[in-house]
């Protein structure tokens, strides 16, 4: 792994795969929903639909053609601080992956009419998640976990926000935080430093400034309950508390413990919920990690007759967690699940650029894979214990449901 840091701020990271037959570039911009002011909530999301949409040099179809005619694929997707537009591309072709997403970041056309389509797509997008139980409370449990906050606030933003941003406030945004100086460009598989340095100098040359968003941590406690009333067959269980932010160096213990707790067909969790008592199809947990805070979550998906059992049971596997951490076996079991997805994540040129790309822009620098292996293995079960009580020691736990039943119904149901 090379990174270089050019005159105009640009950071340029690559991995080089001699084996691999492809080339997989990124370009990563520091910023992201939780950017975003009240009125113009869901620009970063906008902007990803309409980078692609064409320049003042290409047509939304000529990039896709272009793509196309070599067998390749584009895309692009936005969280909560970041927004990564991407090309995987045969060996090779590392010239049209540059030519590509430098044209659609920096000279984005920006029509009227094509504003207009996305505009309704991207409002089409928000009914389907709000069609979604599944997906509609876990954003409910980021409004109760960060209340008044954008981190709180759905990635795409809402229905009134989408609908009423200018043409003036997406360009506005765009030209605010599209610097090379909250910019990541990373490249992996079959390419050279060099070619990618010289490559993004020689086309961003007339590109500088910038700087990264500056963004404040939630300050407001969290809420108890939040309840949607939805006429659905199922009643979706979110629970969680706030947890470890990016950097914090036991983030890779309570990964640990995730993968113990709910993270994997092994876990507590499944084996407990699904496999002995078939209470659920779906039921998991995950850590959430920003700059400056996070989240641990649990999720469940169950008929609503039986949704005090599932509360109570994950709400009791918590406190087992808290008070007994977890055995020996179980973290020998979960280290093992944390090296292998970490290297089968790595081994094609996506994964690659994917790690290398978000570590420089969340972390400023990239671990080598065999020091993050070494980082796993070296969890021991004080070290699970201490970011376990970190998180879930001494606080209440946030509550979302969307279901059938009203909140009246869910508070009765769940006190039993």
């Amino acid at each position: 792994m090379l990174l270089t840091t050019l005159p105009n701020g640009v950071r340029v990271v690559t991995e080089a795969l001699p084996e691999a037959r492809s080339v997989t570039t990124g370009f990563w911009v520091g910023v992201g929903a939780r950017d975003e002011a009240p009125a113009v909530a869901g620009a970063s999301h906008f902007l990803e639909h309409l980078l692609f949409k064409g320049t003042d040099s290409r047509t939304a179809a000529q990039i896709a053609e272009a793509v196309d005619a070599v067998g390749g694929d584009m895309n692009a997707f936005t969280a909560q601080e970041y927004t990564a537009y991407y090309t995987r591309l045969p060996a090779g072709q590392l010239v049209l992956g540059l030519d590509i997403l430098c044209d659609v970041l920096w000279a984005p056309a920006f029509r009227p009419s094509e504003i207009e389509a996305e505009r309704q797509v991207i409002l089409e997008e928000i009914a389907m998640e709000e069609d979604t139980p599944d997906d509609r409370v876990l954003t409910l449990l980021a409004e109760a976990l960060f209340p008044d906050h954008s981190l709180g606030r759905e990635v795409l933003g809402t229905r009134e926000s989408v609908a009423t941003m200018t043409r003036d406030d997406i360009r506005g945004f765009h030209d605010a935080w599209y610097r090379p100086a909250n910019l990541v460009v990373a490249a992996a598989g079959a390419v050279t430093h060099d070619e990618v340095v010289d490559g993004v100098a020689r086309r961003l040359a007339g590109v500088d400034g910038g700087e990264s968003p500056a963004r404040v941590a939630p300050v407001a406690p969290p809420r108890r309950l939040e309840v949607l009333k939805r006429r659905v067959e199922q009643s979706h269980l979110a629970i969680g508390v706030r947890g470890l932010p990016k950097r914090d160096p036991d983030r890779f213990a309570l990964a640990a413990a995730n993968v113990a707790f709910g993270g994997g067909m092994s876990s507590r969790l499944f084996q407990t919920i699904r496999e002995e008592r078939g209470l659920a199809y779906s039921v998991y947990s995950y850590p959430a990690s920003y700059s400056d805070c996070g989240a641990f979550v649990v999720y469940a998906g169950t008929a609503p007759a039986r949704l005090r059992e599932v509360h109570d049971i994950i709400q009791a596997e918590l406190d087992r967690l808290l008070e007994d951490g977890i055995t020996e076996s179980e973290l020998r079991v979960a280290k093992g699940y944390l090296e292998g997805s970490m290297v089968l994540g790595v081994e094609d040129s996506g994964g690659s650029m994917s790690r290398i790309g978000k570590a420089v822009l969340v972390h400023g620098d990239v671990l080598e894979v065999d020091e993050v292996l070494a980082r796993y293995r070296a969890v021991t079960l004080a070290d699970v214990r201490r970011a376990v009580e970190r998180v879930l020691g001494g606080v209440e736990r946030t509550v979302a449901v969307v279901g059938p039943l009203s909140r009246k119904q869910v508070e009765a149901t769940l006190a039993g």
